[in-house]
């Protein structure tokens, strides 16, 4: 007796899905889950967010995926970061140091730096989704490279929730010159030690 040919053809669709089917579940299954948000405490010093700043920047912020500090002339994907904090208080005119780097993580498409594409995410956003109070230790860190990070938990930063989303314009006077600290040391306002 003939077997006919679409019996065949059905019979080798349906053994070959169960064998993948079979293999599929072999395949041990890892269960992704979000980064764990960093608990930073308000009375934390400024040289301890530099160390915090580091483990977020090289970890959950995923920065050193596409940034290098001192690539050495290697092909880049986004700028060198080393000496950021000297060029920071100078790139972008009406700007300070940390009105520059705030800019940078909440609206990384305001200025793009010449030479390079737009493409880094707001970091405050899903797929990296850092808190205020991450970001600002990422700044004390990027204070770092190429100058002295000046910047405190007590600082609000434009652009972030505490300030309503507000940029350094809409945040006026003083406070847009320092970074609108509330009490707290005044952070950086542009050029640096280095």
């Amino acid at each position: 007796m003939r077997v006919p040919v679409i019996v065949k053809i059905a019979g080798l669709t349906l053994g070959a899905t169960a064998f993948y089917t079979w293999v599929g579940q072999l395949v041990p299954q890892k269960e992704v889950q979000p980064p764990k948000v960093v608990e930073i405490a308000q009375d934390v010093s400024t040289d301890q967010m530099v160390k915090i700043g580091d483990q977020i920047f090289h970890g959950k912020g995923l920065c050193s995926t596409c940034h290098v500090i001192g690539g050495g002339g290697a092909a880049l994907r986004f700028p060198d970061l080393d000496g950021v904090a000297v060029r920071a208080g100078k790139r972008v005119p009406g700007l300070t140091q940390l009105q520059y780097f705030a800019q940078t993580l909440y609206r990384p498409n305001a200025y793009i730096v010449p030479g390079f594409n737009p493409g880094m995410p707001e970091i405050d956003k899903p797929p990296v989704g850092l808190t205020d109070d991450e970001i600002k230790a990422v700044i004390a860190f990027l204070q770092t490279q190429g100058g002295k990070a000046t910047i405190t938990m007590g600082t609000v930063l434009p652009y972030s929730k505490e300030a309503n989303g507000a940029g350094p314009e809409e945040m006026g006077g003083d406070k847009a010159a320092d970074g609108g600290s509330n009490g707290a040391a005044p952070a950086a306002s542009g050029g640096d030690d280095a």
